[in-house]
């Protein structure tokens, strides 16, 4: 299976990181990286595509929870699953409640990702 990630976070460290851990799974084959919700929003629009979705809750200019709603409610590819990453378990019901599939708390273990890339694709 090839899969084509999109990863949305902020923090450069924590997208090369994902990107390092996505790399070591053999169904990965592309990473694509968005700095906040608004980037993300515009590359689902130019890439029908993408397989997946892993999502920083905490961000400037569009956060998670506001792309979920967007996403979910307005994008012909609101089907992707999408899994929220996050250092902040209060939050987990909030971004179910707008549409995540799943949650994984950072920092994110090699072991869990594959795992929940597993079982969404």
């Amino acid at each position: 299976m090839a899969l084509r990630v999109l990863i949305v976070d902020d923090d450069f460290i924590n997208r090369k990181l994902l990107s390092t851990l996505l790399k070591k799974n053999p169904s990965v084959t592309e990473m694509i990286e968005a700095e906040n919700g608004s980037d993300a929003l515009d590359k689902l629009k130019k890439d029908q595509n993408i397989d997946l979705i892993l999502l920083d809750i905490m961000m400037p200019v569009v956060d998670g929870i506001e792309f979920l709603k967007i996403f979910r409610s307005n994008m012909a590819n609101s089907h992707i699953p999408v899994i929220v990453l996050s250092t902040d378990d209060t939050r987990k019901s909030e971004v179910f409640d707008n549409g995540a599939n799943d949650f994984l708390r950072k920092p994110v273990k090699q072991d869990a990702l594959n795992a929940k890339i597993a079982q969404w694709t």
